[in-house]
């Protein structure tokens, strides 16, 4: 079985400016080492620093293209909104009210999701097209300069580098931001969408074939009706519909049961997961993965290994059935109609936990998420074993 692995550590960034060769014809700068193959977006300035596309031999040796996207780069902006393959900042996942107070400022933000702040708003990094730094035949890094309140309500300059190598079987992301000036929030991740199957599958186009295990995760952050944490910490008794920790199951095992619509969230009828699980292991552990995906079918399996406290998990319910798959997805006898469904994908994203900025009381610290300056924020290695 094909395998990726995640370990996310901190790192730091200095880099010069460069002379950078200009993408292909398709739009996109394409990295290769042994047989995987990943493609960044690239339109004049690449947007949202965002993977395309990420290819790896199946079981039987055919090449699967596993992230989900667009073949097109003008795409992703006019899809901004959906994060595709995109690196969320400053700030990602919710912000309650959209407002926080940090040294006793209460800071108003952008409602972009309901009451709420989503991945920063409308001009957070998922919006924005990054300048490329640095490029090899098997590397290549994107940074942002981040200007104080480009995203409203979020003070002063940060400086960010996003870092893809590849080696042999091995995808590499190296993530770092710095704030200089002020304090700010910050928490970053990378919001790849996965079907291990790439649509190729007769049976089906979902991903309730998947199988998924978080063997640390025996808690979750409660979600009120709208996904935004509540503030509480709760246990998952083995058996509970998003009990994933006791041992691995199937993505869809509980898609007949009652729990199934509402359990990401009741305003909205979210079928499905859209949960931020606590990940209880030591931080400088690293040798085990925090979570596996894996496809029978396809022989693909994900492993995330992590120093995150938590793992944001989202099965794309609200996937309407009308944005198309790629051209490098499906096939003849696939069972898609050519469109990403409900279900279709899952997004997987360690993180700190979800509205620390507001709960002073989480365990992974207000004070890890509002940064002080200079330091770093997060890094990612991805590799395949």
């Amino acid at each position: 079985m094909q395998s990726l692995s995640v370990l996310l550590t901190v790192f730091s960034a200095a880099l010069g400016a460069v002379a950078i060769p200009l993408p292909g014809l398709d739009g996109k700068y394409t990295l290769t080492a042994g047989g995987i193959r990943a493609q960044r977006l690239w339109q004049f300035i690449p947007h949202a620093a965002a993977i395309t596309n990420l290819f790896v031999k199946d079981k039987d040796g055919v090449e699967r293209d596993i992230v989900v996207g667009f073949d097109n780069p003008s795409d992703y902006v006019a899809n901004a909104p959906g994060h595709f393959g995109a690196v969320p900042g400053r700030y990602t996942g919710r912000i309650g009210n959209a407002q926080y107070t940090m040294d006793g400022v209460t800071y108003n933000l952008e409602k972009n999701d309901g009451n709420n702040t989503l991945h920063s708003g409308t001009n957070g990094w998922g919006y924005r097209k990054f300048d490329v730094v640095d490029l090899s035949e098997n590397s290549i890094t994107f940074s942002i300069h981040d200007a104080s309140n480009s995203s409203i309500g979020m003070p002063g300059d940060v400086d960010g580098y996003i870092t893809y190598t590849l080696s042999e079987k091995t995808w590499k992301v190296k993530m770092t931001a710095t704030a200089p000036q002020h304090m700010t929030p910050l928490m970053l991740t990378q919001h790849t969408y996965w079907n291990l199957d790439a649509f190729s599958n007769p049976d089906t186009d979902l991903i309730l074939n998947h199988t998924y295990h978080m063997p640390f995760s025996n808690r979750l952050l409660e979600p009120d009706p709208n996904t935004l944490p509540t503030g509480k910490i709760v246990g998952i008794p083995a058996g509970d519909i998003n009990d994933f920790w006791s041992a691995p199951k199937l993505l869809g095992a509980d898609s007949k049961s009652p729990l199934w619509k509402g359990n990401c969230g009741t305003a909205s009828g979210c079928e499905g997961y859209n949960h931020c699980w606590v990940v209880d292991k030591p931080k400088s552990d690293c040798a085990d993965p925090v979570a596996t995906l894996s496809s029978d079918w396809s022989g693909i399996k994900v492993d995330i290994h992590t120093d995150e406290v938590g793992m944001q998990a989202y099965s794309c319910y609200w996937s309407g059935g009308d944005m198309p798959i790629k051209k490098t997805q499906g096939g003849p006898g696939a069972a898609t109609n050519g469109f990403v469904k409900s279900s279709g994908c899952i997004a997987l994203e360690p993180q700190d936990w979800v509205d620390g900025i507001n709960q002073s009381h989480f365990a992974s610290g207000r004070n890890k998420i509002a940064e002080v300056p200079t330091r770093n924020i997060m890094g990612k290695i991805w590799y395949f074993e």
